[in-house]
């Protein structure tokens, strides 16, 4: 199952038009993706806040990912401070996959924004995050924090933006989107026989792990007739018929 590195900006320097920093409200962002990504099935450790980017990068290497997401609001340059609005995303020019996520990330927040016309995936040659990862890797500028309508809209819209990315990350792991929910506890229920955990909600998928009979499971989530469970830190789909709520 996909594992992913969550990277909120650590930059409490940044200040907002307004009131609150950059770091506040992307890890508010972060706290809200959370939820979307453990129903969904897909897995992910967090950034410590008290390390820098070069901190994050070195933890994310040090690690097994699938993709390293960076999450920040970006700000003009001072001669058009306030002025300009739009969302980047940033990806690695000499990765494919980097620039797939990138797109996806891009078309589907023109749906949320805006100004669809100024949501744009763009290569970068110097951001670290992207560049230094061992991860597919992606940093995110979702508005201008020094513009005061697109602070306004990013503080309006955590919850529709973290659904947003979540999805993203559906679409490009190839796995189906499945809405919060609250954590459930049931128990396998066979005639003795071990139940697979799987990596797609659907026989096709790989066997990831097994539960046995009478086995407690937490449930994230539910896609038809297959539950998103984590047993023993195996996260995968098993189907619904054997497990009793």
């Amino acid at each position: 199952m996909p594992k992913v590195f969550l990277s909120p900006s650590t930059q409490e320097w940044n200040k907002y038009a307004t009131d609150g920093n950059e770091e506040l409200y992307m890890n508010l962002l972060a706290d809200r993706l959370e939820p979307y990504l453990r129903s969904c099935g897909i897995s992910f450790v967090r950034n410590d806040p008290v390390r820098n980017v070069t901190g994050a990068i070195s933890d994310s290497n040090a690690g097994s990912y699938d993709v390293h997401l960076a999450l920040h609001s970006n700000a003009a340059p001072e001669n058009l401070a306030g002025k300009l609005r739009g969302i980047d995303i940033y990806y690695a020019p000499k990765s494919s996959l980097s620039e797939k996520l990138a797109n996806i990330i891009a078309n589907n927040l023109k749906s949320i924004y805006p100004l669809p016309d100024k949501v744009r995936a763009v290569p970068t040659y110097s951001l670290g995050e992207v560049l230094r990862t061992k991860a597919v890797a992606v940093l995110c500028e979702l508005g201008y924090h020094d513009n005061y309508a697109d602070e306004a809209w990013l503080k309006n819209n955590l919850e529709a933006i973290a659904q947003n990315i979540a999805n993203s990350l559906c679409d490009y792991f190839g796995i189906p989107f499945i809405p919060t929910g609250a954590v459930r506890w049931g128990t396998v229920t066979t005639d003795g026989s071990n139940l697979n955990i799987r990596d797609y909600p659907g026989l096709s998928g790989n066997v990831i792990g097994i539960m046995p009979d009478g086995a407690k499971v937490m449930i994230n989530g539910a896609s038809d007739g297959w539950y998103v469970v984590n047993y023993n830190g195996i996260i995968g789909y098993s189907s619904s018929r054997f497990i009793t709520l």
